[in-house]
């Protein structure tokens, strides 16, 4: 069995070759936000053998509240025992995978790491590749023995509403949002009450990181690309977000495969920016 510490990207026939490997977890986090209970149901029917599955609403988000976005981070002990439950402690390497080039994986995979948990890595282009492959599946539900998980967070790694309240529209900072452009430009909002984008934001949807084939872009083809985005401002801290802090972790994994400096994530979000009405929002471009 291979040695190696994966902590961006796995190929599926690296996953394959450590499939019963006991230290290792997988996690499966489908889901569908139109349909919460449908990525459990998908997972009970077929997955990859010895997958345990992860819910992006109960095990890797906390409780909604008036003044929170959509997907909150946990509290840290809720989170910590969610973990254990999942098998995961500090001498698992874990792989996370979906349904949808990642959109859903990244979440637990940046949760990890915000957890000082650096062994984890996203299945590229998931369980479509795996079984597109020919490995085999399982069905049902899988569950590992219990572990305890005992990371810290870092609070460093993610911006506050009451930071944005300050960054916006200061020099130091550049906005990235990973919504799509029809989100980001308000002409359409399926998910929120309100449309629009923060002041000051550019947009760079999280699905642009993968090609037509569903595989990640190669990291000197993200790097050109983010680099172009920024333009001037390379030097700039860079914060990403999107509607509810997941699929913006997209972007956040995408920065660190192409090489560039650790950006951080605004938590809450959208959902969680447009609570409080004095917020100012944009229509359109930033005009």
């Amino acid at each position: 069995m291979q040695t190696t510490d994966y902590t961006q990207l796995i190929e599926v026939h690296e996953l394959f070759s450590n499939i019963n490997n006991p230290d290792w977890v997988i996690v499966d986090c489908r889901f569908d936000l139109a349909n919460p209970e449908w990525g459990l149901a998908d997972y009970q029917q077929s997955h990859i053998p010895g997958a345990v599955y992860a819910h992006l609403d109960h095990d890797i988000s906390g409780p909604r509240t008036e003044s929170n976005g959509r997907h909150p981070l946990p509290a840290p002990q809720t989170f910590k025992e969610a973990l254990g439950r999942l098998g995961i402690d500090s001498t698992r390497q874990v792989v996370v995978y979906d349904t949808s080039g990642g959109s859903f994986a990244v979440r637990l995979w940046w949760m990890l790491k915000y957890y000082g948990h650096t062994r984890v890595a996203v299945l590229n282009s998931g369980f479509s590749t795996w079984t597109a492959s020919g490995y085999p599946v399982s069905s049902g539900n899988y569950t590992n023995p219990n572990r305890v998980f005992t990371g810290t967070p870092d609070p460093s790694m993610v911006v506050t509403t009451a930071e944005m309240e300050n960054i916006v529209g200061e020099s130091r900072s550049i906005l990235i949002d990973a919504r799509a452009p029809e989100r980001f430009h308000g002409d359409v909002e399926p998910l929120d009450p309100v449309a629009g984008h923060i002041p000051g934001a550019v947009n760079r949807f999280h699905q642009l990181n993968l090609g037509t084939d569903g595989l990640w872009l190669p990291p000197d083809t993200l790097k050109n690309e983010f680099l172009t985005l920024l333009g001037d401002n390379r030097s700039a801290q860079v914060i990403v977000y999107c509607g509810s802090g997941v699929t913006s972790c997209h972007l956040l994994l995408a920065m660190e495969v192409a090489g560039l400096p650790i950006a951080r994530l605004y938590a809450g979000s959208w959902s969680e920016w447009i609570r409080d009405p004095r917020h100012p929002v944009v229509l359109g471009d930033n005009t």
